[in-house]
């Protein structure tokens, strides 16, 4: 009779284990989802650099001023990508 309940006790520890194994995995998996904080600040500040270069063009050739300003944002875009 005391072998009964002695595996109950087990089972129930067997199942909290994995509920808790599962919750550590799925908290795993939530953080490998999310960005990269260095790598977005380093696209930030290539890209504001690109702007004040883009800026600083705009007095001598409005062209070219335009296509590094374009470029920035497209910097800008792959910025909220990562």
């Amino acid at each position: 009779m005391a072998y009964k309940p002695k595996k109950k006790q087990k089972d129930q520890i067997k199942k909290e284990i994995e509920v808790t194994l599962n919750d550590i995995g799925e908290k795993i998996t939530q953080l490998e989802k999310l960005p990269d904080a260095k790598l977005h600040q380093s696209v930030s500040f290539i890209k504001s650099g690109m702007r004040i270069i883009g800026y600083c063009f705009i007095p001598y050739n409005l062209g070219i001023a335009t296509a590094i300003l374009v470029l920035s944002e497209i910097i800008g875009i792959i910025e909220e990508l990562v």
